[in-house]
């Protein structure tokens, strides 16, 4: 498995442009063969965080080159974010645990 980590900060005021963009890039992402999931968060000081999943680095790959990501990710680095970083990770270990209550 892979993991990409994008972590940004978006500058003052493009909320709702920006919005529209994201929404639009979470359905399209979902259409990638080996895609598995993706998840936002935003913590209190700003800084968002999304995480996705795919199933190998080809399905990264064609999400990476993908024309409209490619053309938003441009417009996110020109218009949306202040700062922004990301890291790609190949799945070391895997556990999941699920308590009964």
């Amino acid at each position: 498995m892979i993991v990409a980590i994008f972590r940004s900060r978006l500058n003052p005021d493009v909320l709702d442009e920006y919005l529209p963009m994201a929404q639009r890039m979470s359905t399209l992402a979902r259409t990638i063969p080996g895609y598995i999931s993706h998840k936002g968060f935003v913590a209190e000081d700003g800084e968002r965080v999304t995480i996705v999943e795919f199933e190998n680095e080809e399905a990264m790959q064609q999400w990476r080159i993908h024309p409209e990501h490619a053309k938003a990710k441009s417009r996110g680095m020109q218009n949306f974010f202040s700062e922004y970083k990301y890291q790609i990770c190949r799945m070391m270990r895997d556990r999941v645990w699920t308590g009964l209550y």
